[in-house]
C-alpha cells in the first residue's frame, strides 16, 4: 500500500494493516520519548510492569479507563484480543512476544515468545488453545504457552487476518491474491481461493455473506460456500483502514486519494444497507478514524477510534455528537490495535509504547457472557526449609550448605568479554585545597585543611552510583542540568552549547571565548537548529558556496536562495555568529514535513528527537532539494540579471555534477528476465554484513570493502515481473558507471548492533597498527621531519603514534576506480602519496576525507550534532590571509581546530558516526568558482503590492528614479518595526532572579528607507509591510504601529510585499556601499538577518552616548536636540527614520562647532537633563523652560504614483 502524503506517524505505522510495521524496521525506545510513560507503574515479583491500583469511578453507560499495563516498554502492541472462552485479554507485540492478562485487574497469566523476528498480526482464541498469525506462519499455543502445532507458509506470503468458520475451518488472508482455508483438525490446507482484488487485510462474517476488506479501498461480499463474488462496494479511493458489520449495516473507514498530495484520512464513514446493497448517507465524525466496531447494546452504536487515541460513539444512521468523545491517555504514543469483548462491556487498546489500556462502561466487567473457569498453577507447598537433625548419622551431605571448593567456574559466572571492571571514581578535590595550592613546575602542594580523617576517603553512594531512570531523562529546565565532572565522559567542546542571556540579550555574551578563529559559527536557539552542522558542511564545499550565491529565482520560498543569503553573511563575518533563517523556506516544503524533518521546539530541547537518523534524512533531503531548485528552468526573470547558476548550463544542475553518480540498477527474476534502468544518485548508505547467529565474534572487515559492497549493493526482494505477471523473488544489483566528485556516505549506525560492529572493526584496526609499530625498528630520538611515517595504518601516513589511532576505522584517503569490466574498485591509500602516471591513465582517483558528522550522545542534554570539516586553502586565504588546510570542530557557535585523527575517531559509547564526505583530490579546479552578484538595481523598481485593498492614493513613498540610484557613501535613513511570533521563555531561580531560557522570536513587519541627501532628502523610497503567514502572538502596536490586519494580504490597505523582495532591496543597498543612519540599527539588522560592515552603519544610539551610561531613546533625543515631539501614541517608521537623519545632521553640526570636547560637554548636559526628568519627555502643554516642542514635520501622502 502507498501511504505517501500521510503525516509522519501514520507513515510509520500503516493503518490498514492494523499496527504492522514495514519490513526491516526495528522499534526502539528512546529514553527521552516518554518521560511520563512509567509514572504510576511498578514491577510485580516476576518483573512485569503493572500500574499501581487506584480507585476507579465509572458512570453507568459511559466508558472510562479501568486499568492499563505496560507489557514491554517501547515495543508496539500490534494485536489485542479478548478470549472468547475465558476472562482473559491477549496481546502480541512487534517482536513476536505474546502475553495474556487475567480479568479486569490485568494480572499476568502467561507470557511466551511466538516468533523470533516477525510481529504478531492477528490473535484468535479457540476452545483448546490460541492462534497467533505472523507474516508467513500460523502457530497454536495452549493458554499456558505450550506449542500445539506450527503451520509454516511459503516465503512469499504476507498474511494479515484470520477468520474462523464452522466445523473448525480457518481462513487466512493477506497482501497476496488468494485466501487460504485450513482444517484445524488435520492442520492441512484444504482450499486456496483466488481473489480478483489482491490484498485481503480484514475479514468479517455474517449468516449470509463472507466479507473481505481490501487494501485498495474496496469491500467485497462473497458466498459462504462457494466463495464467489456476490457484491462489491468501492468505499474509498485511497485505502481501507477498517470496517465492521452488524445486522443489515456495514460501516467502513479509510483514506481518500488527494492526487499528488498522496492520501488523507477521510472523516466520512461509508455506511451500506445490506438489504438494498447500496450506500446510505455517509456519517461525518469529529476524529480521524483508524478503527471502528459496532457495540450493540440497546442501540447499534459505533465506536470510532483515531490513531492519536480519540474515541467517539455515534449511531450509524444519525449525527455524530462532539460530547460523545473520550481520549485514551497514550502519553503521546499511537494506537496500534483495538478489540471489543464479546459481552460489549470492555474495550482494549494497544499503543506503540507497549501499553495495553482496558476501558469499561461498568465497574463489574465481564469479558464474556458465560466464561469458563481459568486454570491456575498450583501454589508452592514448601513454605519453610526442613529442619536438619545434626545427630542423624545417615543425613545426606548435600542437604548441608557448604562453600564451593571446585576450581571450575560457576554456571552463573559472567563471561570475561561481558564483564567490565568498574573502579570506584575518585571524589573531586576539596576546593579549599585548590584555592591555597602553590605550584612549582608541574607539582602542586597545599596545606592539609584537616577536613577529613587521615588516610580515609568517604564515598557518598548517591553521588557515585547513577540512577538510571533519572540519568536518561533530560531536565526541561537548563537550571537543572548541572554538570558532574566525575560522571562525564563527553569532552567539553563536544557538548551542547547554550547562550546565556542577560538583560542586554546577546550584547554582553562573549562568543570569542568559544571561537578564536575568523570563521562564523551559527546560533542554536532557533527552531530546527539541529542541522546547523550540515549548513557549515555545505558552506565549506567551495562549488556549493559559489552555486547558491550565484543563484536567484522569483520563488518566495527557495532554499537555495536562502542559503545564498546566509553564505554571503558567513563570507563577511569575522568570527561573529550568524543566524540561519532559511528554516522558514524549509518549513514550507512538503517533503520536509513528510520526512519528519521539522521538529517541535519541545522535541529538540528535551532530547526526544533521534538526531543521528534525522540528520542523515536531512542530508538526503537537502541534496535532492538543491538539485531540483538549481536545475529548474527560469521563466520570466523576477529580477533582471538573475541567473540560475554559473556552474552549469541552462537546465543542468551543478549539484548533479558535484555529487551525482550514474547508477545502473538491474533486476533479475528467477524466470531469467532481466530489467535494467539507469538513474542518478546523490549519496550512498552503508550496509553492514549480517552476523551469523552461530558465530560469537564479529569478523574483521576493511572499510573500503564494506563501502564497495554498500555502493554496489546486491539484495533479494519481492518485485513485480512483467514476464511472469506476478510478484517473484528478484535479485536486484546496483553498479555505478562513473565516479562522483564528492562521495557522500550515510553511515546508518542507528542501533546497538551497528555500533558494536563499528566498535569491533576499530579495535581490529587499532591492534593491527599497534602490532605494526611494535615490529618496526626503533627510530632516533630526534624529532622526525614533517611527513615522516611513524605509523602506517591504512590511509594514515602522518606523524602519529599508533596509540592515537584508537577508535579509528575509516581511512583518510581512498583510491577509487572503475575497471575495464565496469567493476568498482576501492582501497585505502596512504594520505601523503600521489597516484602514478599509469594509475591516473587507467582512470583511478584519490578521495580525501573532508567531512565527518558525528552524533554526540549526552544524557544530560539529549545529545547534539557536530561536524569535523577540513577547511581548504581558499577559505583561509579570504579570512586569515594564509594558505593552508586545517581540520576544525564546528559545534554551533563553538569552533576549534583539531587534529586529523580526532576527526576520524568514533568512540561509539558517546560519539556515533552519522555522515562522511570524501572529495576527489583537486576536484574544484574544473568548476568556475567566481561569484557574480545576481542582485542589481532592478530590485528597487516599482513593484505591485500583494494587498488587494491597497490604493495608490494611500502610497507613503516615492520609488527611486534611475537618476537617483544610490552610490557608495550615500546616506540612507532606515527604520524597521517588528512583531512577536513566540513569547520569551524564562524561569525564576530559587533566589528570585530571572533566567532567560529562550528569547522571544521576532519577525520584521515593516521596513522604511528614506533619502539621505538631495532635493528629496527625508522622502521615503521604501516603505514595505512584510506579509506573513505565521501566527503573530503580539503585534506590539504601541511600539511598532502595526495593527492586526496590516500584514494580511486579504484585508490590508498597506503596500504589502514579501520578505525576500525587501531583503533583496536592502542587500543591493549594502552591496552598493551606502551608509545607513538609524537608531538601534544593530537589533534591526539582527532581526532582518543582515550583516552590515561597521563603516556602513551610523547609529544615533551610540553617537549620543557616554561610556558606561545608559542608552537614550530616540524620542528623548528628538525632544532635546530637535525640539520635536515624536512617538506620541504609537511609532511610525518613516518618522523615526527621518528623525534619525536629522539627529545625525545635528551631531555633525555639534562636532564641527566645538570638536569632541564640546560634544562631550553637551552629552553630559543631556544626561543631567534626563536624570532630572526621569528620561520622560514632558507633555507639550506643561513646558519646562525650553519652550513647547513642536510635532515632527508631517510628510504628506505621495500622490500620482
Amino acid at each position: 500500500m502507498n501511504f505517501d502524503g500521510l503525516d509522519a506517524g501514520m507513515g510509520e505505522y500503516p493503518p490498514s494493516l492494523h499496527g504492522t510495521l514495514e519490513a526491516g524496521m526495528e522499534p526502539s525506545m528512546d529514553p527521552h520519548l516518554n518521560p511520563n510513560l512509567l509514572q504510576g507503574v511498578e514491577l510485580d515479583p516476576e518483573g512485569l510492569a503493572v500500574t499501581v491500583p487506584e480507585p476507579v469511578h465509572l458512570m453507568e453507560g459511559m466508558f472510562s479507563e479501568l486499568h492499563s499495563v505496560v507489557s514491554e516498554v517501547g515495543i508496539p502492541v500490534t494485536a489485542t484480543h479478548f478470549d472468547l472462552q475465558e476472562e482473559m485479554l491477549w496481546m502480541g507485540n512487534h517482536r513476536g512476544h505474546a502475553t495474556s492478562f487475567f480479568g479486569p485487574t490485568m494480572g499476568r497469566y502467561s507470557s511466551f515468545q511466538v516468533h523470533a523476528t516477525d510481529d504478531i498480526r492477528h490473535i484468535q482464541s479457540l476452545e483448546t488453545g490460541v492462534l497467533f498469525l505472523s507474516k508467513c506462519n500460523l502457530k497454536c499455543y495452549t493458554r499456558g504457552g505450550l506449542v500445539m502445532f506450527d503451520y509454516p507458509m511459503e516465503e512469499a506470503a504476507d498474511m494479515h487476518s484470520l477468520l474462523m468458520t464452522d466445523n473448525n475451518m480457518l481462513l487466512m488472508g493477506g497482501l497476496q491474491n488468494y485466501v487460504v482455508e485450513v482444517d484445524l483438525n488435520t492442520v492441512q490446507e484444504t482450499q486456496k481461493f483466488t481473489v480478483e482484488v489482491p490484498g485481503v487485510a480484514i475479514m468479517r462474517q455474517t449468516s449470509r455473506f463472507f466479507f473481505c476488506g481490501h487494501t485498495s479501498g474496496k469491500v467485497t461480499l462473497r458466498d459462504l460456500r462457494t466463495f464467489k463474488l456476490e457484491h462489491e462496494f468501492d468505499a474509498f479511493s485511497g485505502s481501507l483502514s477498517d470496517f465492521d458489520v452488524h445486522g443489515n449495516l456495514l460501516a467502513a473507514c479509510g483514506f481518500s486519494s488527494r492526487g499528488l498530495n498522496g492520501m488523507a484520512c477521510d472523516r466520512f464513514l461509508m455506511v451500506y444497507d445490506l438489504r438494498m446493497m447500496r450506500a446510505v448517507t455517509p456519517l461525518q465524525v469529529h476524529v480521524d478514524p483508524l478503527f471502528l466496531r459496532f457495540i450493540p447494546t440497546y442501540t447499534s452504536r459505533l465506536a470510532i477510534i483515531s490513531q492519536t487515541g480519540q474515541c467517539q460513539f455515534c449511531e450509524p444512521t444519525g449525527l455524530a455528537n462532539v460530547a460523545d468523545i473520550f481520549h485514551v491517555n497514550t502519553v503521546g504514543q499511537l494506537l496500534m490495535s483495538f478489540d471489543v469483548s464479546s459481552s460489549k462491556q470492555a474495550l482494549a487498546f494497544g499503543d506503540s509504547g507497549g501499553c495495553v489500556h482496558l476501558w469499561s462502561d461498568a465497574p463489574e466487567v465481564s469479558f464474556n457472557d458465560y466464561s469458563r473457569e481459568t486454570e491456575f498453577a498450583l501454589p508452592c507447598l514448601v513454605d519453610t526449609l526442613p529442619q536438619l537433625d545434626w545427630n542423624h548419622d545417615l543425613l545426606p551431605l548435600s542437604l548441608i550448605p557448604m562453600p564451593l571448593t571446585s576450581t571450575e567456574p560457576l554456571l552463573s559466572d559472567w563471561p570475561t568479554a561481558l564483564a567490565t571492571p568498574s573502579p570506584r571514581r575518585a571524589p573531586p578535590v576539596d576546593p579549599e585545597i585548590l584555592r591555597t595550592m602553590k605550584t612549582v613546575g608541574f607539582i602542586g602542594y597545599a596545606a592539609n585543611p584537616r577536613t577529613r580523617p587521615r588516610n580515609q576517603v568517604p564515598y557518598k553512594i548517591k553521588d557515585v552510583e547513577l540512577d538510571y531512570d533519572n540519568y536518561n531523562q533530560v531536565p526541561e529546565s537548563p537550571i537543572g542540568r548541572d554538570e558532574e565532572p566525575h560522571l562525564y565522559m563527553v569532552p567539553k567542546k563536544y557538548r551542547k552549547v547554550t547562550i546565556k542571556y542577560s538583560k542586554l540579550g546577546l550584547e554582553d555574551f562573549d562568543f570569542k571565548h568559544y571561537n578564536r578563529t575568523l570563521f562564523a559559527g551559527l546560533e542554536p536557539h532557533i527552531p530546527n537548529a539541529y542541522c546547523n552542522c550540515m549548513i557549515q558542511v555545505l558552506y565549506f564545499l567551495e562549488p556549493i558556496r559559489c552555486l547558491v550565491q550565484n543563484h536567484l529565482c522569483q520563488k518566495e520560498f527557495c532554499l537555495a536562495c536562502e542559503l545564498g543569503f546566509l553564505f554571503h553573511m558567513l563570507d563577511l563575518s569575522r568570527g561573529d555568529p550568524c543566524q540561519v533563517r532559511c528554516y522558514k523556506s524549509f518549513r514550507t516544503i512538503p517533503e520536509a514535513s513528510a520526512l519528519g524533518l521539522i521538529l517541535a521546539d519541545s522535541d529538540e530541547q528535551t532530547g526526544k528527537a533521534r538526531l543521528g537518523r534525522l540528520i542523515q534524512s536531512w542530508n538526503r533531503f537537502i541534496l535532492t532539494q538543491l538539485h531540483q531548485e538549481t536545475q529548474e528552468q527560469e521563466g520570466p526573470q523576477a529580477y533582471r540579471g538573475a541567473s540560475s547558476s554559473s556552474l552549469g548550463s541552462s537546465g543542468e544542475s551543478a549539484i548533479g555534477k558535484l555529487f551525482g553518480c550514474e547508477v545502473e540498477n538491474s533486476s533479475l527474476c528467477r524466470c531469467g528476465k532481466e530489467t535494467v534502468r539507469s538513474s542518478l544518485t546523490l549519496l550512498f548508505t552503508m550496509h553492514y554484513p549480517e552476523q551469523n547467529s552461530q558465530e560469537k565474534t564479529i569478523k574483521e572487515f576493511d572499510f573500503a570493502e564494506i563501502l564497495k559492497k554498500s555502493i554496489c549493493l546486491e539484495q533479494s526482494t519481492q518485485a513485480w515481473c512483467e514476464n511472469c505477471e506476478k510478484y517473484q523473488p528478484t535479485v536486484q544489483t546496483r553498479n555505478i558507471r562513473c565516479l562522483p566528485d564528492v562521495l557522500v556516505i550515510n553511515c546508518e549506525v542507528n542501533s546497538a548492533k551497528e555500533a558494536e560492529f563499528w566498535k569491533v572493526q576499530a579495535e581490529y584496526a587499532f591492534n593491527k597498527a599497534m602490532q605494526k609499530e611494535a615490529m618496526e625498528p626503533a627510530k632516533p630520538k630526534e624529532p622526525p621531519p614533517i611527513g615522516e611515517e611513524l605509523c602506517s595504518m591504512e590511509g594514515f601516513t602522518f606523524d602519529t603514534r599508533a596509540e592515537d589511532l584508537r577508535h579509528v576505522w575509516i581511512p583518510l584517503t581512498l583510491k577509487m576506480s572503475i575497471s575495464k569490466s565496469q567493476g568498482l574498485e576501492i582501497s585505502s591509500w596512504p594520505e601523503g602519496e600521489e597516484l602514478s602516471a599509469a594509475e591516473e591513465a587507467e582512470g583511478a582517483s584519490l578521495y580525501d576525507l573532508v567531512v565527518t558528522v558525528p552524533h554526540i550522545l549526552d544524557a544530560r542534554t539529549g545529545g547534539n550534532l557536530v561536524a569535523h570539516i577540513k577547511v581548504g586553502e581558499t577559505y583561509h586565504q579570504r579570512k586569515e590571509g594564509v594558505t593552508h588546510q586545517q581540520w576544525y570542530l564546528f559545534n554551533d557557535f563553538l569552533i576549534e581546530p583539531i587534529d586529523k585523527t580526532e576527526a576520524a575517531q568514533f568512540d561509539v559509547s558517546w560519539k556515533v558516526p552519522a555522515i562522511l564526505y570524501y572529495s576527489k583530490r583537486n576536484y574544484h579546479t574544473k568548476y568556475d568558482l567566481r561569484i557574480k552578484n545576481p542582485i542589481d538595481a532592478s530590485v528597487l523598481l516599482t513593484e505591485a503590492s500583494l494587498a488587494r485593498k491597497q490604493r495608490k492614493s494611500h502610497a507613503t513613498f516615492i520609488p527611486l528614479m534611475v537618476s537617483e540610484m544610490p552610490q557608495a557613501g550615500d546616506l540612507v535613513g532606515l527604520d524597521a518595526e517588528f512583531v512577536t511570533l513566540n513569547q520569551e521563555e524564562a524561569e525564576l531561580r530559587s533566589d528570585g532572579t530571572k533566567s532567560t531560557i529562550k528569547p522571544s522570536q521576532m519577525s520584521v513587519a515593516r521596513i522604511t528607507c528614506v533619502r539621505g541627501q538631495g532635493p528629496n532628502e527625508g522622502v521615503p523610497f521604501i516603505d514595505d509591510y512584510i506579509s506573513t503567514q505565521e501566527q503573530v502572538v503580539d503585534y506590539l502596536t504601541q511600539y511598532s504601529g502595526i495593527k492586526p490586519g496590516d500584514l494580511d494580504a486579504k484585508i490590508s490597505s498597506k503596500h504589502l510585499t514579501t520578505l525576500k523582495s525587501t531583503y533583496l532591496k536592502l542587500r543591493f543597498l549594502i552591496d552598493t556601499g551606502v551608509r545607513f543612519v538609524g537608531h538601534g540599527l544593530q537589533k534591526d539588522f539582527r532581526v532582518i538577518n543582515l550583516l552590515v560592515l561597521k563603516d556602513q552603519v551610523i547609529d544615533t544610539v551610540y553617537l549620543f552616548h557616554l561610556p558606561r551610561k545608559r542608552m537614550i531613546s530616540l524620542r528623548f533625543l528628538a525632544w532635546y536636540f530637535l525640539d520635536l515631539n515624536i512617538q506620541g501614541e504609537t511609532h511610525d517608521s518613516i518618522e523615526d527614520a527621518r528623525t534619525a537623519l536629522q539627529l545625525y545632521r545635528k551631531y555633525l553640526e555639534l562636532s564641527r562647532g566645538g570638536g569632541n570636547d564640546e560634544v562631550r560637554k553637551i552629552l553630559k548636559g543631556l544626561y543631567e537633563k534626563g536624570r532630572q526628568l526621569d528620561w520622560k519627555v514632558p507633555d507639550a502643554d506643561t513646558g519646562d523652560g525650553q519652550g513647547s516642542p513642536k510635532s515632527a514635520a508631517v510628510f504628506p501622502s505621495v500622490m500620482g504614483l
